[in-house]
């Protein structure tokens, strides 16, 4: 695997400042064997889009809403990804539910930035701001950023990196949400990215290790 080229597809819902970490990573040489060879919006005329488009990489419209149910979604998905010859999947604030579909067809291939430590401020209903106006509400003193590779549990899959960020005083939910971006989700995607395309990341009974660690 780490001589062949590890095709990337990056899935989106808004205006991708991850994806955007992502292809400036790639063009640093720094996602290894990596290559983003495809973005998928959730959605029509996000931001992302025009990321994809401004830096070569295709990209597809797959709404939800033409979709009766999840299962009828997550079934295209992953046709698309599977026709595309996705080897990794990265989810970058991907706000629409998929089910098993998509997690058996990519196995321990797929993963997930979330804007705090995991296991706090996770799970239903923690995404966007609603994270970090949690983490203000309960008086943390770091927050931070979890990469972890996605199982049918909501942010309940393995942990692949984390990073800590100080939360300062008179910190509003946007300021914190900037800096954790900037400190640290766009620092570990991309080093998750590079581990994965590199053959690092072993998962074992729920768990990861870093191979060469």
């Amino acid at each position: 695997m780490s001589n062949s080229q590890t095709n990337i597809a990056v899935l989106v819902s808004g205006g991708g400042t991850n994806l955007q970490a992502l292809i400036d990573a790639e063009k640093r040489g720094e996602l290894g064997n990596g290559k983003i060879t495809l973005v998928i919006a959730s959605k029509d005329g996000v931001y992302a889009l025009e990321r994809a488009k401004n830096n070569g990489i295709e990209s597809r419209v797959l709404a939800r809403k033409q979709y009766a149910t999840i299962a009828d979604y997550s079934k295209a998905l992953v046709e698309t990804m599977q026709e595309a010859n996705i080897d990794l999947v990265v989810l970058a604030g991907f706000l629409t539910i998929i089910d098993e579909q998509v997690y058996n067809a990519f196995p321990n291939k797929i993963l997930n930035v979330h804007p705090a430590l995991i296991p706090s401020f996770c799970g239903k209903g923690f995404y966007g701001l609603y994270v970090h106006e949690a983490a203000l509400e309960k008086g943390v003193k770091v927050s931070g950023a979890t990469v972890h590779i996605v199982t049918p549990e909501c942010d309940a899959g393995p942990i692949v990196l984390q990073k800590a960020v100080e939360v300062k005083q008179g910190d509003t939910p946007e300021i914190l949400q900037r800096r954790i971006m900037e400190e640290a989700e766009w620092k570990i995607l991309p080093e998750a990215v590079r581990l994965f395309c590199d053959g690092r990341i072993n998962v074992e009974n729920n768990r990861v290790t870093i191979k060469g660690e």
